[in-house]
């Protein structure tokens, strides 16, 4: 993690979430952050509609343009990012994992600019809907609005000792009765 916004959200989480996975959504106060506000956003885990935006900073706003609110968070990637994208946020959620990665977007004269993606998970709680959190800071100051995003790496921090798949672990959830769809 390079940009000093990040580390600072980052550092306020990791001390939030204490020795649990992540923090409850509600122990996030936003006047502890006031000055990270701006660049601080919360998308709905939605896979259908690609992760919407329930509140989104003014900056990241300003950042690309526009209101971001209830826009999906993948359709803001070009080509393959949109599909790794997807597979990041859902690593974070899934597996309760905290990631940070490198992006790479368009000016609007074409010249290229680097951020820094941090997204981390709050932990799900029965009868709420699953979120998470995030913040994208620009390295330069680019001039808005960006377009493009693309991925250039990605890491999860602080993985768990047993790393168990997801798609293990969902099966492991279906237990007694199985129907396979397609037999006759």
């Amino acid at each position: 993690m390079k940009h000093p916004s990040n580390q600072e959200f980052f550092g306020y989480w990791d001390r939030k979430r204490g020795t649990a996975r992540a923090p409850d959504r509600a122990d996030i106060e936003p006047a502890a952050l006031r000055e990270l506000l701006g660049d601080i956003f919360v998308l709905a885990y939605d896979t259908q509609a690609g992760f919407p935006f329930r509140v989104a900073g003014t900056r990241v706003s300003a950042l690309l343009g526009r209101d971001l609110k209830n826009e999906g968070f993948a359709g803001l990637f070009a080509g393959e990012s949109c599909r790794d994208v997807e597979d990041l946020v859902g690593g974070v959620v899934e597996d309760v994992l905290p990631a940070v990665a490198g992006v790479t977007a368009l000016t609007a004269d074409g010249s290229p600019a680097h951020l820094e993606l941090l997204l981390l998970p709050f932990v799900a709680r029965a009868h709420s809907p699953v979120s998470l959190t995030g913040l994208l800071a620009p390295f330069d100051s680019a001039p808005a609005p960006i377009r493009d995003l693309t991925l250039t790496s990605w890491r999860y921090l602080h993985p768990p000792e047993t790393f168990v798949p997801r798609v293990i672990r969902k099966l492991a959830i279906a237990r007694g009765f199985m129907v396979y769809e397609g037999l006759r």
